[in-house]
């Protein structure tokens, strides 16, 4: 339920040019990353190098971002930086993860995703507006909403990978990429703890929005708040299921993409049709 509010002049979303070069090698280091995760699936050390790589990308992307907000005095919360934005931290949460958990494969599908966000912010100008200021009530609404998604994105993929998993293993031998998983029950639980975390920050931004946010089922709104709405059911209900019903398998990811593709329509699925189809 990501709400954008006032903007402001055009001009402003004018990016520096010095700084396409420090973007550009956040690029091209994702990608370096995501080839040596491929070429080397089974070998924890290369896969180590591949995190050192993903790391440093990461803290390009950030101070990317960074001279960015300073130029513009505030952050364009247009499509292409709005997406560029979630897609670095969708990439920090899974590296902060990959810690103790192991999940850094997922940076197979996770790394060229903030690649290509990145290289689409740098290459296309959006047409909303960054903002100047904006008050704390806003600011908690605005960042638990992209930290919420961000973690249901990561829990997403993992259900899709767990789908293959499961099918692989079930119908032939499986392929060397799915041999070098951790077992079924140990990516549910890590799929059940990102639902987890990313529920608590999804609860927080729809209280904020409700709190701080006049007139949340205004007629720009309504779409976002009611979308927002049934994703926190159907993860609040898979969760519970998994409690008191042991759910799990296929039910586990069918629910869990379910409530992702209803979050992605609520969160960008309006500012696609405005920004990059009406061009308002």
């Amino acid at each position: 339920m990501l709400h954008y509010p006032t903007l402001l002049p055009a001009a402003l979303t004018h990016k520096p040019m010095n700084i396409t070069v420090l973007a550009t090698l956040s690029i091209c280091i994702y990608l370096a990353s995501t080839l040596l995760i491929i070429r080397h699936i089974d070998e924890s050390r290369i896969q180590r190098t591949a995190l050192y790589l993903a790391w440093t990308a990461i803290c390009m992307h950030f101070l990317y971002i960074a001279i960015v907000f300073q130029h513009n005095n505030g952050f364009n919360f247009g499509f292409f930086s709005t997406s560029s934005l979630v897609a670095m931290i969708v990439a920090l949460l899974l590296l902060m993860a990959a810690i103790n958990n192991p999940v850094e494969k997922l940076g197979v599908a996770i790394f060229p995703i903030a690649a290509a966000m990145l290289a689409l912010d740098i290459n296309f100008a959006d047409k909303a507006q960054p903002l100047l200021d904006y008050n704390w009530a806003m600011s908690t609404h605005i960042l638990t909403s992209i930290i919420a998604f961000s973690l249901l994105n990561i829990a997403a993929l993992q259900a899709i990978l767990l789908a293959i998993q499961d099918q692989q293993l079930k119908s032939h031998p499986p392929k060397r990429f799915i041999q070098s998983l951790p077992p079924l029950q140990t990516m549910e639980t890590l799929l059940f703890q990102m639902l987890g975390a990313g529920l608590v920050f999804l609860t927080i931004s729809l209280v904020s929005g409700f709190l701080f946010i006049e007139d949340l089922f205004a007629q720009h709104l309504v779409h976002k708040t009611v979308l927002s709405i049934m994703a926190w059911i159907i993860f609040s209900g898979l969760l519970v299921g998994r409690s008191r019903y042991g759910w799990r398998g296929k039910t586990a990811i069918q629910w869990t993409l379910t409530g992702f593709v209803l979050l992605l329509l609520a969160y960008f699925g309006s500012k696609f049709v405005l920004e990059l189809i009406l061009h308002r």
